[in-house]
């Protein structure tokens, strides 16, 4: 039965052997990266062979040590504070960044281009690195941190929000333009209203990225509760490294849910 036998019926969807020459070249490329010889060194036999002093560990990161939490609030305090004042710079830098990235806002191609090529090397940075670098140039503290956490929101942020702004609708832009406006009053008036949404969901999200990154950041000395976590870590006190885990999840949820609320009264 086709669709030329029967003309009322619908002709089948082609295109279906795309997908499995996808997943086939997938597939190679994966099994090429685990062979030996040629791809990473990739096994299972370290695991195998140290399995008593992983079992260790874990049984030491099961029973936290509650008496250690009065030395974590301070550190933790750090943490979210580097967090939130990243989170609003960060996201106040975005904002005019979003706009001359995406091409309905920004139709003058040379600007735009520029300010995409600057973002992408901005973001192929890791924020770890940007952290070891400020700390070698600035000294251990909260600063270097906040400034790699900014330079890490930045480049999500604009990214994220300025493809937003691309798949968005370009009427209200096009009747404002007709009616003679210039492009930073269609900006302000029939498309910024509409950025704002999903302006605020990104800066949500980066502000919770921020949290779990300002931890991280702390191990090369960047403030916060990384700098804890490396010393605990160097003197294999695992029960006390469970506490800060355990903390750095519950922060964690509370933020996820905070924000998930925020988001559900903005649809």
């Amino acid at each position: 039965m086709s669709a030329a036998e029967y003309p009322g019926l619908p002709a089948k969807p082609g295109g279906r052997w795309k997908i499995w020459l996808a997943i086939a070249i997938i597939a190679a490329i994966t099994a090429v990266t685990l062979a030996p010889g040629i791809g990473v060194d990739f096994s299972l036999d370290a695991i195998v062979r140290n399995w008593r002093n992983g079992a260790e560990k874990i049984g030491q990161l099961l029973v936290p040590d509650w008496s250690f939490f009065p030395r974590t609030i301070e550190p933790l305090i750090e943490t979210l504070q580097m967090a939130v004042i990243a989170s609003v710079i960060g996201a106040i830098v975005s904002v005019p960044l979003s706009m001359w990235a995406a091409r309905l806002t920004n139709p003058n191609r040379i600007t735009r281009g520029l300010v995409r090529t600057v973002l992408n090397i901005v973001r192929a940075v890791p924020d770890l690195l940007y952290a070891a670098v400020l700390v070698a140039m600035v000294g251990v503290g909260a600063l270097p941190g906040i400034i790699a956490l900014v330079l890490f929101n930045v480049g999500i942020v604009v990214k994220l929000v300025s493809e937003a702004i691309e798949s968005g609708d370009p009427g209200p832009g096009e009747a404002a333009r007709a009616a003679g406006g210039t492009q930073t009053q269609i900006n302000r008036a029939a498309l910024l209203p509409d950025i704002w949404p999903p302006f605020i969901n990104q800066a949500l999200y980066a502000f919770e990225l921020n949290v779990r990154a300002s931890t991280v950041l702390g191990l090369v000395g960047a403030g916060g509760l990384g700098l804890l976590i490396d010393a605990v870590r160097t003197f294999y006190r695992y029960d006390q490294l469970a506490l800060i885990i355990l903390e750095i999840l519950v922060v964690v949820v509370l933020i996820d849910w905070a924000s998930a609320a925020i988001r559900k009264r903005l649809k």
